[in-house]
């Protein structure tokens, strides 16, 4: 199924099969709808009669509309789920991978913000992880959105200040101390590198590249600067600003630890991109044998196998070492 033709022939089937389930969804959900409109306007003239004061017809037309919202739209959030674990779950085993759509453990979460990676948050959420194993090495995939609380006078609100994917990668070759790539910052790169000095007791120095397009993209921190040389070749600097296309996303970054690693001289590589949502189901007010949704879903997931290839696939000969 990882041809978009064969994924369509074998996902319709089963589509078709929900596709009635959907119809009574939608129309629930606008039953929804008008039941919040008319029971609002008979509460209203009811409370008009009774002489009910503004607040309470306030409090109590929310409540009319909270109801009806949630029982309008409850099958329709149900069929949306059912319908994102079932392409999702066939899609994984298709590419050879691992899928859970909640994820309770965030793997290396804490390494992702202790190295810089993630901003700082107070609200976070996770969901759809993917594993599996390729070129040797083991990875895992998930999404997750970082929320700050903000405040103002007269209230409290949260805003996303990050959304997109979480990459750990078992990395098959050796890694030594810590190699930090971080955005280019321009005028700033002096006052980051300041930032930069220390990382869990480890002095982090400032690596020159000789690659100028990877130098304008980014900036980077290692304990070992000949290590920092052997990681980031002309092979993976390549692949690394390549990954910003795969993943229609932008600011990615990433970071080699070996502490993360097995005790074999094999660390880690993190890898952090801000892609928005990803992995969803589609709109459930189309048809569900719309093939933009497979269509949709199936780049997405070409996207994971391409990521992995990209920063794992050895170099063909006479391209230098990945």
């Amino acid at each position: 199924m990882r041809d978009l033709t064969q994924a369509i022939e074998e996902l319709t089937p089963w589509l078709e099969s929900l596709e009635a389930e959907r119809k009574a969804a939608v129309s629930q959900c606008y039953k929804g709808v008008g039941i919040a409109f008319g029971g609002v306007a008979v509460f209203l003239i009811i409370s008009g009669l009774a002489g009910f004061p503004a607040p309470v017809m306030l409090v109590g037309s929310g409540l009319i509309v909270l109801g009806a919202m949630i029982w309008g739209n409850s099958a329709l959030n149900a069929l949306r789920k059912t319908v994102k674990s079932g392409l999702n779950d066939r899609f994984a085993s298709a590419f050879g991978m691992r899928y859970s759509a909640e994820v309770h453990n965030p793997v290396r979460f804490d390494a992702f913000r202790e190295h810089g990676l993630l901003p700082g948050s107070d609200r976070k959420s996770f969901e759809d992880m993917f594993s599996g194993d390729s070129y040797g090495a083991d990875f895992d995939i998930y999404e997750a959105h970082l929320e700050e609380r903000r405040r103002t006078k007269n209230r409290t609100y949260y805003v996303t200040v990050f959304r997109g994917v979480l990459i750990r990668i078992n990395f098959p070759r050796t890694v030594e101390g810590v190699t930090l790539v971080t955005r280019d910052k321009g005028v700033f790169n002096g006052l980051e590198g300041w930032g930069k000095k220390l990382f869990s007791g480890r002095k982090l120095e400032r690596v020159g590249l000789v690659d100028p397009t990877f130098e304008k993209a980014f900036e980077v921190y290692g304990t070992d600067q000949v290590m920092a040389r052997y990681l980031l070749t002309p092979s993976f600097m390549e692949r690394l600003l390549k990954l910003e296309t795969e993943l229609k996303g932008k600011n990615v970054r990433c970071v080699f630890d070996d502490a993360l690693g097995e005790g074999d001289g094999r660390g880690e590589l993190l890898i952090v991109a801000e892609t928005g949502n990803k992995f969803e189901a589609g709109s459930m007010f189309k048809p569900l044998t719309d093939h933009a949704r497979v269509e949709t879903l199936h780049g997405e997931f070409s996207m994971i196998d391409d990521i992995i290839n990209t920063v794992l696939e050895p170099a063909r000969e006479g391209g230098g070492v990945s």
